[in-house]
């Protein structure tokens, strides 16, 4: 728009000159046409130049709606032969015209502006001088109305570019705005190739953005096989390490030892939980892995109660679940590994004595699974940087590395859920975590 407001005043005085001049050179006919009329009646009486102008004919000449007109005939001498003699004070220069030659002017008569124009005629014994003049009065308002006429056209031209162009933007971009909703909601989960039909100009940009996509598959691809295949190879020799060292505590030795052998078996179940996570990791971006599977969150939430059935509990720990009925769709694998971060990550961090309930159920919203605990919890300001991968709360006092929160949340992410820190039931110290999944399609949400 900005070169349109400054080329269309350009273009409008332009215009406006080149009609103006158009129209004055019309007038300025009309104004000689009248001066031709009166050579035409010269003629020649006794070797002298005269003219006879009746009164119709006079009225006739000088007829106007607008201006006033006047006339006057000069004989080649300078003598007045017929009409206003004081035209002859406002002569242009030069003062005598060519035979056949014309000239315009604007001059001044008695404060009173006039165009006049000044004809040579040969009057046979020499050149005649024709005068014909007329007040502005149709010409300023025929000035008036060229801009007017100007303006109001640039007006509207400009408003019609200004729509056209509005309408074309917003039709070129259309497909442009589809397209970064698209990208908007990609990851690396979703990363095959833009199909959209796009107009010529945008082939480019979308060819560019699925090679981008090619590269950012085969680099998280890299990534994960890197994770899995670093997370097994340590798994098999931690185990080990963490057999040796409880043997090592079983056989006879120095006792002075044995702080270090449980600081070892200690910081050796820690690795393994690493490795354990790195591999849930690698598992959760896989894209091959099917998240549509009908499951039932309750039968998870059962198994992994069997599962920490067998394990050792710290010390006042109290692990319980309120179940009920739960379909939904995902890969029972990875809600099964959630369900696992969010316990262990429960038991770790609330202490001792701990009460720790996991529930699951229907709601209007779709299934949902929680695992609420009732130690120090985590501040408001706090939670979202403790959903990150490898951050830990200021006040955390467990041995965790920081990813059983950030994989919890990548796993609700990968099942088009959500995982939610919230306060507990009855207002008191803890935490609640929340997985909320879509409901079920064609399922009658509960009341």
């Amino acid at each position: 728009m900005l070169p349109l407001l400054l080329a269309l005043p350009l273009l409008g005085a332009a215009l406006y000159e080149q009609v103006q001049l158009t129209a004055q050179s019309w007038l300025d006919e009309g104004l000689e046409d009248t001066a031709l009329t009166l050579a035409g009646q010269v003629d020649i009486r006794s070797g002298e130049p005269r003219i006879d102008i009746s009164a119709t004919m006079d009225r006739a000449l000088r007829f106007d709606r607008q201006d006033d007109v006047f006339y006057l005939v000069l004989a080649p001498k300078g003598d007045v032969l017929q009409g206003d003699a004081g035209l002859a004070d406002v002569l242009p220069r030069p003062t005598v015209q060519p035979a056949g030659r014309s000239h315009y002017g604007d001059v001044k008569l008695r404060d009173r502006e006039l165009r006049l124009v000044q004809l040579g005629h040969d009057c046979g014994v020499g050149t005649c001088q024709i005068l014909v003049a007329e007040t502005l009065h149709k010409r300023d308002a025929l000035q008036r109305q060229i801009g007017s006429l100007v303006a109001l056209t640039g007006l509207g031209l400009a408003l019609l570019l200004a729509l056209a162009a509005w309408w074309a933007i917003r039709q070129g971009l259309t497909p442009l705005t589809a397209m970064s909703n698209e990208l908007e909601h990609r990851d690396l989960h979703r990363l095959a190739p833009l199909t959209a039909s796009l107009p010529r100009e945008l082939v480019p940009l979308q060819a560019a953005f699925n090679r981008l996509f090619q590269r950012l598959t085969r680099a998280a691809d890299s990534q994960r096989e890197f994770l899995a295949d670093a997370a097994h190879q340590l798994r098999t020799p931690l185990t080990s390490l963490q057999t040796e060292i409880e043997l090592a505590l079983m056989e006879p030795h120095d006792q002075r030892v044995d702080p270090l052998l449980h600081r070892l078996r200690q910081r050796v179940v820690r690795s393994a939980r690493l490795a354990q996570q790195l591999l849930s990791l690698a598992r959760t971006e896989d894209r091959n892995v099917d998240v549509g599977q009908r499951v039932d969150l309750r039968d998870i939430a059962t198994e992994s109660g069997q599962d920490w059935a067998h394990r050792s509990l710290p010390a006042g720990v109290d692990l319980g679940f309120e179940l009920a009925e739960a379909p939904a769709l995902g890969h029972s694998f990875l809600l099964r590994e959630l369900l696992e971060n969010l316990i262990h990550n429960a038991v770790s961090y609330a202490g001792s004595g701990a009460r720790i309930t996991v529930r699951c159920g229907t709601g209007p919203e779709g299934p949902w699974m929680e695992v609420e605990d009732n130690g120090p919890g985590i501040a408001p300001p706090d939670r979202p940087a403790a959903m990150q991968r490898f951050r830990r709360g200021d006040q955390a006092s467990g041995t965790g590395s920081g990813l059983g929160l950030a994989i919890a949340g990548d796993i609700a992410a990968r099942h088009g859920g959500r995982l939610e820190l919230l306060d507990a039931h009855d207002g008191g110290p803890g935490l609640r975590a929340r997985l909320s999944l879509p409901a079920m399609p064609g399922s009658i949400p509960a009341v």
